[in-house]
């Protein structure tokens, strides 16, 4: 018989989401006013060093900076004063110099009590010819005219289409002078041009305004038209890259502005400040916005990107909101490897500070949750705690012991069945257990990461017999190839160019094909057993462009220094150049994927979105991990061994004032709620009961299960099991629900477990120890640490059984005919209640529920 105590289970339950709530909001910092005093100035910079002007329309900006006495820089350009040596610029409201008359001669600037001199050279003072490649193109493409949204679009926009974005400058000359039988320009009377009258709405225009009459750009392309509409897309280069000043700057109080300036690189060598042509965006807007003129405002204390986008060239700046640091003063912890050094480094930067190391029972938790996917007993962490040995060498050991476990085999065999999609959907009953028995001997055997996707990539014959050939009955065509090896193996998601040029990157449309090319002959044959299929590769087969019809030509988005063989397989060349140590996304993606598994977020974060506007929190740090890994030999269990012998990884969960608003440069350990495999799995362990699923045999853990279609009575899924019908992390889900709160309350996955009569609580009680035990056995199976006294103490409440209670359950037994229960046995099953009570509460809380 057992004994149920809805009024403890509920009160436990209230304060158990009242807890879990706290842990889930995170903690943010709203900044401080900005100092009263004035900033001290130790020293000024001017950006760029010199003025060199070319011609009457080349115009610059100038920024002023103003070195503090802490070590920042602050913009200082709006209160800067600027005196000319000689009569050969000028400088216009808006704050560019523009040219006077040629000659060489230098610039003085003075601010906050310091000065500072650059040189001046005006080239030339003449009116050249309007550029359209230069000029009309890039006011084309920031007031939104190619854009995807406008003529920019596959189809256009009432018959009128362009390039997206402008790549292709004669298209779009052809499309303005040659459609309607060149219409839109009227070269005797430039003003009646209909493309003048359009964007100024002097004719219906559905774009509406576009720029007004008396605004910059209507001169220019008033000007382009009087002269004759010319083109010189075969004469002039575009711009071949963007630059940004200053570079990465750090803002040191919330409410400052800082100015960028953009200058654009053109293949002759020669530059020219584009900053009102180009199109800016702040990836964090809560944290700093950015006008259209460049100029950045701080909002709060954080770090954004902000992305530049000029002419089909992309930037990033990378903007740094100290805030009001008062009182702050670095405080080291100790370092253990180079991880913590460059960790450290970044802190010190942004002044905020590591907490300490976490506890030896909250290490043990943590890193045996992420690598093994379980917890330890009680009697291991008792073991751990009464280790004398010195911490590093003690932790050291526990990490290594952990790696070499069956159950870090199943664990990140798990993992690596979601990202290849390992499901019988795609592979049949036996196809998915002979794939996930593949990747488990690959996981057991730490093989090499590079040769682990060499054999997925260059995978031939039957999927029973060489199962890594399961890969392609998943990506079934080369369009669905290259997405999924894009965004896995390199973290670049390749998607977004398949229908034109990807509007915020690098990557084009005809790249997407060249590299679908490399699938374009992996061909299919039925196997001989039933439910087989062979991958073969075949001599012939093509990609075409979906524009043009082109037959593409195998190759890749990216260049790098790489021994690649000329071979009939394409999918080898394509493996020498994916897997080569000098390819700048293959190794680093994955280490920055096994940074997330243990720190709860990427250095780059999604980790399957690396792109230039989602810049690494700490390049440095990435870059380390990357050089390391390749240093090792793609050596998996070294970088997992690496990174948890870190401080960094060890860190306490416990902020510090210092370091409460951070949540990306890793100054403290981050609540992770563990994963649905992991939540079931640690029920089954912390409460002695043996899971057992449909079709496989009992005792199976959640992360040996073959696929997603194995039934859990819901559980799996309602808690974030991935589907396994894509790559990307993003399938998974770890966020927190009232539906999970209320399965956890209300689940068989809990009750039944809790009060099973071969459980840990029966064998408890069947012991009779002293209540003290069995509490302190509780915390040690649930939380994996002791009970504080106050916790025991509470705790112990649970099991005051007075005599008036064991007299009402003896009486209710006598009612059911049952005469036979002695005291004793009525005291027994009110104590086993209040043991299954309190393992109930302490399931249902953050202290089990998250990895800490």
């Amino acid at each position: 018989m057992r004994v149920f105590s809805i009024t403890r289970r509920s009160h436990c339950f209230l304060a158990a989401m009242v807890a879990l709530t706290a842990i889930c909001w995170s903690v943010r910092n709203a900044g401080a006013s900005a100092r009263n005093a004035p900033l001290k100035i130790v020293e000024l910079r001017v950006l760029p060093a010199a003025l060199e002007l070319n011609d009457s329309r080349d115009v610059r900006r100038l920024v002023v900076s103003g070195k503090t006495a802490d070590g920042y820089w602050t913009d200082l350009s709006d209160k800067a004063i600027f005196k000319p040596a000689s009569p050969l610029v000028k400088r216009d409201a808006d704050g560019f110099f523009y040219p006077v008359k040629p000659g060489v001669s230098a610039l003085s600037i003075w601010a906050a009590g310091k000065s500072a001199s650059i040189p001046v050279k005006v080239k030339s003072v003449a009116n050249t010819p309007i550029s359209f490649v230069r000029e009309i193109m890039p006011v084309m493409s920031r007031t939104g005219c190619n854009a995807g949204t406008c003529h920019g679009s596959a189809k256009g926009k009432n018959g009128f289409k362009l390039s997206l974005r402008g790549y292709d400058p004669e298209y779009d000359y052809r499309a303005l002078v040659d459609d309607l039988a060149g219409r839109r320009f009227n070269r005797a009377e430039p003003k009646q041009s209909l493309m003048l009258l359009k964007i100024t709405q002097g004719v219906a225009h559905q774009g509406g305004l576009v720029f007004e009459e008396n605004s910059r750009y209507y001169p220019l392309f008033y000007r382009w038209i009087v002269e004759g509409v010319k083109s010189d897309a075969d004469k002039v280069k575009r711009a071949n890259s963007v630059e940004i000043l200053p570079k990465n700057p750090t803002m040191s109080q919330v409410g400052e502005g800082q100015q960028l300036i953009v200058l654009a690189h053109y293949p002759d060598g020669s530059t020219r400040d584009v900053t009102r042509d180009a199109v800016f965006t702040s990836t964090m807007k809560d944290i700093a916005t950015i006008d259209e003129n460049g100029l950045v405002k701080s909002i709060r204390r954080g770090e954004t990107a902000i992305l530049v986008r000029y002419e089909g060239n992309y930037a990033v700046d990378e903007i740094t909101i100290i805030g009001d640091r008062t009182g702050y003063q670095w405080a080291a912890q100790p370092q253990f490897s180079y991880i913590d050094k460059l960790v450290d480094a970044k802190l010190q930067r942004v002044k905020s500070i590591p907490s300490p190391l976490a506890t030896d029972a909250e290490f043990m938790r943590r890193v045996s949750l992420d690598l093994t996917g379980l917890a330890p007993q009680p009697n291991e962490v008792r073991s751990f705690i009464a280790d004398k040995t010195p911490g590093r060498e003690k932790r050291a050991k526990l990490i290594d012991k952990l790696l070499a476990s069956p159950d870090y085999v199943y664990s990140w065999t798990n993992k690596w069945s979601d990202l290849l999609q390992c499901n019988r959907k795609y592979l049949g009953e036996r196809g998915v257990w002979k794939f996930r028995n593949w990747i488990q001997e690959q996981v057991a055997n730490n093989k090499p990461y590079n040769e682990f996707v060499r054999e997925i990539i260059t995978a031939e014959g039957s999927a029973y017999e060489h199962p890594a050939a399961s890969y392609y009955r998943v990506a079934k065509d080369p369009n669905q190839a290259t997405e999924n090896v894009t965004q896995l193996f390199l973290g670049i998601r390749f998607s977004c160019n398949k229908c034109h040029d990807h509007p915020f990157e690098r990557w084009t449309q005809s790249q997407y094909y060249q590299f679908a090319a490399n699938f374009a002959r992996v061909g299919y044959k039925p196997g001989v057993a039933e439910g087989d299929e062979a991958i073969v590769e075949k001599h012939d087969g093509e990609v075409l462009h979906p524009k043009t019809n082109a037959v593409m030509t195998a190759s890749f988005p990216y260049t790098f220094p790489a021994k690649t063989e000329k071979r009939d397989n394409r999918r080898e060349v394509l493996a020498d150049w994916l897997v080569s140590p000098n390819n700048p996304y293959f190794a680093k993606s994955y280490v920055n994927r096994i940074w997330s598994y243990l720190l709860g977020r990427g250095i780059i974060d999604p980790v399957d979105d690396i792109r230039s506007s989602n810049p690494p929190s700490n390049g440095p740090l990435l870059d380390a991990l990357t050089a390391d890994f390749i240093k090792h030999g793609f050596d998996v269990k070294y970088v997992f061994r690496t990174i948890c012998n870190s401080r960094v990884y060890q860190s306490s969960l416990k902020p510090n004032r210092w370091n409460a608003d951070d949540s990306i440069n890793f100054s403290h350990a981050q609540p992770r709620r563990l994963l649905a495999e992991q939540i079931v799995d640690a029920i089954g362990r912390t409460t002695g009961s043996v899971q057992r699923y449909p079709g496989v045999p009992a005792g199976f853990r959640a992360v040996q299960l073959p696929d997603s279609t194995v039934a859990a009575g819901g559980f799996l899924d309602l808690f974030g099991r991935p589907p396994r019908e894509s790559p990307c992390e993003c399938e998974r889900s770890s966020a927190v629900s009232l539906g999970q709160a209320l399965s956890m309350i209300n689940s068989p996955m809990t009750n039944d477990t809790v009060a099973d009569p071969n459980g840990r609580i029966a064998k408890l009680m069947k012991t009779h120890p002293d209540n003290r035990k069995v509490v302190e056995e509780m915390y040690l199976a649930a939380w994996c640490r002791p009970p504080s006294e106050p916790e025991m103490k509470r705790s112990l409440k649970f099991f005051d059984v007075s005599p008036k209670r064991i007299d009402e359950v003896l009486a209710q037994e006598a009612d059911k005919g049952d005469i036979d229960l002695t005291p004793e046995e009525a005291k027994i099953q009110l104590q086993t209640a209040a043991a299954q009570d309190l393992l109930w509460a302490l399931i249902n809380s953050p202290g089990f529920l998250f990895n800490r």
